[in-house]
C-alpha cells in the first residue's frame, strides 16, 4: 500500500483501483443508486415506524453508515483526481506561453516563470 497521490500511482496507465474507482463514480452518479439511497432510507424510516425489534433499526442505520462512509472515499477520490488533472492542465498552459514569451523576455514571462517554479538552480 502507498500514500501516494491516486493520480500518480502506476504512470500512464490506470491501475485496477482507479477502474474500480471509476466504475463506482459512475454507478453513485446514476438514477439506479439515487433509488437504491431512497429504498434505503425508506427502510430505515419503516423500521422506526413499525416498531422492529432494535437489530433491525440498527441494521438500516448501520447500513447508511456504510454507504456515507464509502460515498465520502469516494468524494475524496474523485476530488483529488480533478485537482491533479487541474493542475496538469495548468502546468502545460504555463508552459506553452512560457514558450510564446521566451523571445520576448517580458514580465509576463516572467511572472509565468515564478508562479510554476522554472527558477534556475545554481
Amino acid at each position: 500500500m502507498t500514500l501516494r497521490h491516486p493520480a500518480n500511482r502506476g504512470g500512464d496507465r490506470r491501475g485496477r483501483f482507479a477502474e474500480l474507482a471509476q466504475a463506482a463514480s459512475h454507478f453513485t452518479s446514476s438514477p439506479a443508486f439515487f433509488l437504491l439511497c431512497l429504498a434505503l432510507i425508506a427502510l430505515f424510516v419503516a423500521a422506526h415506524l413499525a416498531g422492529l425489534p432494535l437489530s433491525w433499526q440498527l441494521l438500516a442505520g448501520d447500513a447508511m453508515s456504510a454507504v456515507t462512509l464509502l460515498l465520502l472515499a469516494l468524494l475524496k477520490n474523485s476530488e483529488l483526481r480533478a485537482e491533479h488533472a487541474i493542475q496538469r492542465k495548468l502546468d502545460a498552459l504555463a508552459a506553452a506561453l512560457l514558450e510564446g514569451r521566451e523571445d520576448e523576455g517580458g514580465q509576463a514571462a516572467e511572472d509565468l516563470r515564478k508562479a510554476i517554479r522554472l527558477e534556475d538552480e545554481t
